[in-house]
C-alpha cells in the first residue's frame, strides 16, 4: 500500500523533494519525487548500505542503471541517473533516478478479459525481445514487475536488478520462487528461454489465479519423487474455461521444465499470442470474418489470403 508522506516524516532525499512513498524491496525504498531544478517527477530507488553483505544490492542497482539507461524500448522503464552518497570516504547510499509511471502492477490489477491479457503480454514480450537483442535477460519477470497505466494502454517492465548477460551462470539462486525457471534454481546458464518460463508462469497466474509449480525446494509437495517433474498440472483452459486452447498450450509450452522444449525466443511467443488472439476473435465474432471473406471472394483482382481459410485455422490449431 502506498503511504502519503507528510511534513512530519521524510521531506527530501538528497536534492529531491519527496512526494510519496511507493513501496520497498530488499534493502531498498521506492519514492515518487520531484526535481526542484525543473519540476519533473521521477521514481527514485534508494538503497542504503548497512553491512558489507549489502554490497550485492548496490551491484543490482548498478546493473539496473546500466541496462535501463541504454536499452531503448517503450515497454522498459528508463533509468536516467545514478547518484552515490558518500560518508567517511565510502559510498553509503545509491540513488537511482527512474522514469515515473502512474498506474498499478499486473499483480494488483490483473485483467479479466482474455483479449486484454493477450495484448498486455504481447507488449511484455516485445519489451523483453528488445532486452534480449541488447544481450541481457531480465530473470525476474512476474506480475509485480509489470506496470499498467490507468487505462491499461501502456505497460512498463520494471526492476532489472536480477538482470544478467545471456549465457551467464549465477553463483546464487536469484529470482521469485513462484516464477523461477529450473535453470535458475539449479544455478545453470540463463538465456532468453529463462524469461520465456518466467513469462509463462506469469501468464498462468493471470489466467488461473494460481501459481505454476516450480522446482524450488519449498514447493516440494507439488513435485514427484524425482524432484524434477510436476504432478499433472491443470492447463489454464481446464481452470478457466474462457481461455482458448491455443493460448493454454502456449502457456504450458513456456512453462516446460526442459528449456529446449520451450519457445526459442520472444518472437516465437509473440507470434503465437497473435495467432491465439486471431483464432479467439474469429470464434467470438464469426460474422465479421465471414463478411470479410465474402468481400474478398467477390474481388476477382485480389487473391484470397490463406489465413482466412478453414484449412489454415485447422493447421494452426494442430501445431499450437
Amino acid at each position: 500500500m502506498r503511504v502519503r508522506m507528510t511534513a512530519e516524516t521524510l521531506q527530501k532525499i538528497d536534492k529531491y523533494i519527496v512526494l510519496e512513498n511507493l513501496g520497498k524491496g530488499a534493502k531498498s525504498t521506492i519514492w515518487k519525487i520531484e526535481d526542484p531544478a525543473d519540476g519533473r517527477v521521477y521514481t527514485l530507488k534508494r538503497v542504503i548500505k548497512e553491512t558489507e553483505e549489502d554490497s550485492r544490492f548496490f551491484e543490482q542497482v548498478r546493473i539496473e542503471h546500466s541496462v535501463c539507461s541504454r536499452v531503448n524500448s517503450e515497454y522498459l522503464r528508463k533509468s536516467f541517473e545514478i547518484r552515490s552518497i558518500r560518508r567517511w570516504l565510502k559510498t553509503q547510499e545509491l540513488l537511482l533516478l527512474l522514469e515515473y509511471v502512474e498506474g498499478t502492477t499486473l499483480k494488483e490489477a490483473p485483467p479479466t478479459e482474455i483479449e486484454d491479457v493477450i495484448d498486455i503480454f504481447i507488449k511484455v514480450g516485445q519489451g523483453l525481445e528488445s532486452l534480449h537483442q541488447f544481450g541481457f535477460v531480465h530473470a525476474d519477470i512476474k506480475p509485480k514487475n509489470i506496470l499498467l497505466t490507468k487505462n491499461s494502454s501502456r505497460i512498463k517492465i520494471i526492476d532489472f536488478g536480477q538482470s544478467c548477460p545471456i549465457g551467464h551462470r549465477k553463483e546464487r539462486i536469484q529470482g521469485t520462487p513462484d516464477y523461477m525457471a529450473p535453470e535458475q534454481v539449479d544455478r545453470g546458464i540463463l538465456d532468453q528461454r529463462t524469461d520465456v518460463f518466467n513469462l509463462g508462469a506469469s501468464m498462468y497466474w493471470v489466467l488461473t489465479g494460481k501459481n505454476y509449480p516450480t522446482t524450488m525446494p519449498r514447493q516440494a509437495e507439488e513435485m514427484t519423487v524425482t524432484g524434477m517433474l510436476p504432478r499433472q498440472v491443470a492447463r489454464p483452459d481446464e481452470v478457466n474455461r474462457a481461455v482458448p486452447m491455443a493460448l493454454s498450450k502456449l502457456v504450458m509450452d513456456c512453462c516446460n521444465y526442459n528449456l529446449h522444449d520451450r519457445p526459442e525466443n520472444m518472437r516465437d511467443v509473440i507470434a503465437r499470442l497473435d495467432v491465439a488472439k486471431h483464432l479467439m476473435l474469429r470464434q467470438k465474432h464469426p460474422e465479421q470474418f465471414a463478411k470479410k471473406k465474402t468481400n474478398e471472394d467477390t474481388d476477382t483482382h485480389k487473391p484470397v489470403s490463406s489465413d482466412d481459410t478453414d484449412e489454415f485455422d485447422q493447421f494452426l490449431e494442430g501445431i499450437l
